[in-house]
């Protein structure tokens, strides 16, 4: 079976994760620095190379109603570029609460602001793509 990576995208930073080989659990890599899309999606490109990925996930920031707002606007764009310039699948999956999931596990371990903020994009990405192996990946094997 061959990898999934995820993408937790931000303005500033893109947090990275990717699946074990058998996808069953997600493991955050880092982060990317946003230094112009050319730079990002080439870092992306490589990565997904890096890691023989065989799809994508992106998370999809919806406000808490569902809709699409500023955030959601600017990621689906995003997307959009990449899968021009990527030749794997590229989905998009709702994201509500990661990054508050990812704050409160930070919270628990007491880590300091610094750290917080830091790890967080990463961490993000790694939710992500948990929830997407969990609800697509596994239920799939049973």
């Amino acid at each position: 079976m061959q990898r999934i990576l995820s993408l937790d995208f931000g303005t500033k930073r893109i947090g990275v994760a990717v699946s074990d080989a058998l996808n069953i659990t997600a493991q955050a890599i880092g982060t990317i620095e946003r230094k112009g899309m050319k730079n990002d999606l080439k870092k992306i490109r490589d990565l997904a190379q890096e890691y023989s990925a065989a799809r994508l996930i992106v998370g999809l920031p919806l406000n808490m109603d569902g809709g699409e707002g500023k955030s959601a606007k600017l990621a689906i764009d995003f997307v959009n570029e990449l899968k021009k310039e990527i030749n794997i699948p590229v989905e998009m999956i709702d994201e509500r609460l990661t990054t508050a999931q990812g704050e409160r596990i930070f919270l628990e371990a007491d880590l300091s602001r610094g750290k917080r903020k830091k790890n967080l994009d990463k961490i993000a990405a790694q939710l992500i793509l948990q929830n997407y192996l969990d609800l697509h990946v596994q239920k799939n094997k049973t």
